[in-house]
């Protein structure tokens, strides 16, 4: 049906995403937005009590917050909260409720507009009862559009010979005129639904089920939004309104936040996710008490929480997933109960009852990983090693850190020992890659940096003020001399653009990929409760654009982004993603350049590793196979509309299967690697939580062993550049004029 709203989006992310306290330590927010998880219908729960305004806490909170954001002793560009800010929260607000335009007619809004240019003096007074106004007019709304979308599937409709189109983008259409034209659109939306889940195999009674379910959920998310939730979501409106990268959390949002970015966190080690009214166990992490204990298995669904080895047990059916995790939740050596209704036994069945004694848990699977690729060698040249290390964000733990626990999470330190383990197995060269890498810590950036080149700026931070500041590695050597490739793409922003921006700038490696994000502002965590001086969490944190980072060259990153010098095709326009597609983000400047050395200049080799590299991937199936995907996928994201036709869509997708089977076969003819995923279907018609767990979290981890001919052809290109400054002692010292401490290309 229609796409999950963006309130939903913001709100129900999951819990254990997991982030430690960092008061104001400098960090390069990532961009990236968590994982929504579907909070699913609560058998006979009520909704959550909503009040009329704020607490006495969040007044205090948003006052708090505007004199953080209009004080340029704090803000990167403070701005005035005036009538003309007001507009322009009023707008996002709407946006972050509604931003589909499918719950509120043209009348709501015109109801909503005598507080366009009130929410200003509503927040500097912290009485945000007009927040809470249009909530629960939202709120209304939506039971209405549910009980409309569930009284859909009982009527004859579901008729798809005719030439209907499905107009599911709305983000620019004027706002629905009345309740007729809502109807309308959901009845659109539904038949959709409906079509999907037949094109999947689905008989019509199991659809008629699965769907009505799938809305009752939808209902039952917003019912259980509380009020923390919508003062969250107001005052990002606000905070949004001053520029893209600042936000407010909320003291448990804070929490999950800060873990997110210290990778660890103390309780059982369980992934949890919530699949109907019941939170189920996705997956135990390696290592972990669940894990040692082996009491737990993915699909376990936990029916009640009890604290300790005696006492009360909660039952917990219907609770939302992060009211669940905070129980489970709790600190190192302390023990939880468990009721646990196996994954093989019915929901009626009697639970089992586990104790777990929780201790920290280090969550590999988002830290450093490495592996090795054996490129074939060019003529009768041997084979080159070229080792891999991924690494998706740069977290710290910030509070093992400060108290200087010799075993805190660091991507630096990861990656350090990662290429302590590549020097003993010999590779000829290091491609990072750092895809979808959203950011994190400003000291990792610097300091992963600082691993490939011996002492010197990083990055450049100016102040609201004008100040500017070098940042760099003052510690002498390396830990990696030899060739070095830097992998990016759309998706890599802000710490991921420093380090690649630095290493472009030095010449010491090849950037390789597409422009990144463009995000070259910096943030910091204010914790609000350092004014107040209490000592209970209460008021929340605040992630403040305090700077503002360039290059050692000169220049920022920001809206620009990092330019490869070997480009692949852009897998997203620039329009669609980025930081230029925000109105209102910094404008791209630059400052002047800082003295560094520049160890390479690989110019003199960019055309002829781009025509090896062209020559290469026009023979590679997997490479040209990307590309017509992506071709695909942007002329599929271009279109606002789909057919309401069978017979079409069902062509469509026959055509999609055939082409992944046909692939397939072409990999066992040619003795290509599988791709483990081929012949599941794209579209199975179901959301994350009407799927089963133990079959989906299966095929999440299949998805990590998918071809990946853009990491491989990274590899190559640097194999490439090997090659050619190995064989042209006059090119490679032109190209190296400081190879002995650039490290050893030539060798």
């Amino acid at each position: 049906m229609i796409a999950k709203t963006p309130l939903l989006a913001l709100l129900l992310t999951a819990p254990l995403a997991l982030l430690a306290r960092a008061d104001n330590a400098p960090m390069v927010a990532p961009t990236a937005v968590e994982t929504p998880v579907t909070v699913a219908r609560a058998s006979g729960s009520k909704p959550a009590v909503l009040p009329s305004g704020p607490t006495a806490d969040q007044a205090t909170a948003a006052k708090l917050v505007y004199g953080l954001l209009s004080d340029s002793r704090y803000a990167y560009r403070p701005q005035p909260l005036d009538d003309a800010l007001s507009a322009d929260i009023y707008k996002r607000y709407l946006e972050a409720l509604d931003g589909g335009k499918q719950f509120f007619t043209a009348a709501d809004i015109a109801g909503f507009d005598r507080y366009k240019t009130r929410l200003d003096d509503a927040i500097k007074s912290g009485k945000l009862e007009p927040g809470y106004a249009i909530f629960a007019l939202y709120r209304q709304r939506v039971n209405e559009r549910i009980r409309h979308a569930r009284g859909l599937l009982k009527q004859d409709i579901f008729d798809f010979s005719g030439d209907e189109q499905f107009h599911y983008d709305r983000k620019k259409a004027p706002w629905a005129e009345d309740t007729a034209e809502l109807d309308e659109l959901w009845k659109q939306s539904v038949r959709n639904d409906w079509l999907r889940l037949k094109l999947a195999g689905k008989e019509s009674k199991d659809i008629a089920k699965t769907l009505d379910k799938r809305y009752a959920n939808l209902a039952d998310n917003v019912a259980q939004l509380e009020g923390q939730d919508v003062f969250q979501t107001f005052l990002n409106s606000y905070t949004n309104a001053i520029d893209p990268h600042t936000s407010y959390f909320t003291p448990r949002s804070a929490e999950n936040f800060n873990l997110s970015m210290s990778l660890s966190l103390e309780g059982i080690g369980a992934v949890l996710q919530k699949q109907d009214d019941i939170v189920a166990i996705r997956e135990i992490v390696p290592g972990g008490p669940a894990d040692k204990s082996g009491v737990l298995a993915p699909g376990d669904r936990v029916v009640a929480v009890g604290q300790g080895t005696s006492g009360n047990m909660e039952d917990v059916i219907g609770w939302r997933i992060d009211n669940v995790v905070e129980k489970i939740r709790g600190p190192k050596d302390s023990k939880v109960r468990l009721d646990v209704v196996p994954a093989s036994a019915g929901l009626d069945s009697e639970p089992v009852r586990v104790v777990i004694t929780r201790d920290k848990v280090r969550l590999e699977d988002q830290a450093a990983k490495s592996k090795v690729l054996e490129i074939p060698g060019i003529g009768d040249a041997p084979a080159k090693h070229v080792g891999v290390i991924e690494l998706p964000g740069f977290y710290q733990d910030f509070e093992g850190r400060r108290l200087n626990n010799g075993d805190y999470a660091s991507a630096t330190r990861d990656v350090a020992k990662l290429l302590v383990d590549m020097k003993k197995q010999g590779v000829d060269g290091v491609v990072l890659d750092l895809r979808n890498n959203g950011g994190g810590s400003l000291n990792e950036a610097i300091e992963l940096t600082g691993l490939f080149i011996d002492q010197g700026p990083v990055v450049q931070v100016r102040e609201s003020g004008g100040r500017v500041t070098v940042n760099g590695d003052d510690e002498p050597g390396v830990a990696w001399d030899g060739p070095l490739a830097v992998l990016v793409n759309r998706g890599s922003a802000s710490a991921s653009e420093i380090f690649a921006g630095a290493i472009q700038d030095y010449g010491r490696g090849l950037v390789i990929g597409e422009n990144t994000f463009g995000k070259g502002t910096v943030q910091n965590l204010v914790d609000l409760d350092r004014w107040p001086g209490g000592e209970e969490e209460r008021f929340g944190q605040v992630k403040l654009t305090v700077a503002q980072f360039f290059l050692p060259g000169g220049s920022s990153t920001q809206n620009k982004g990092v330019v490869p010098d070997i480009q692949f095709p852009a897998s997203v326009d620039a329009t669609e993603y980025g930081e230029s597609t925000y109105d209102n983000a910094l404008p791209w400047t630059r400052i002047a350049a800082v003295p560094h050395k520049v160890y390479g200049d690989f110019s003199h080799i960019l055309g002829t590793l781009d025509k090896l590299h062209t020559a290469r991937v026009a023979n590679n199936l997997e490479f040209q196979w990307w590309r017509e995907d992506v071709a695909r996928f942007r002329e599929e994201s271009a279109k606002t509309t789909i057919s309401l036709n069978e017979a079409e869509r069902r062509r469509e997708r026959d055509a999609s299967e055939a082409r992944r089977k046909k692939r397939q076969e072409t990999r066992e003819e040619l003795g290509l690697a599988l791709d483990p995923l081929a012949l599941i279907s794209a579209d199975d018609g179901l959301t994350a939580n009407e799927r089963d767990i133990v079959q989906d979290a299966a095929r999440e981890k299949a998805a990590e062993d998918r071809p990946d001919p853009l990491l491989q052809e990274s590899a190559a290109i640097l194999a490439d550049a090997i090659h050619l400054l190995a064989n042209d002692r006059k090119l490679s010292a032109l190209v190296l004029p400081i190879s002995t401490r650039a490290g050893h290309w030539a060798d």
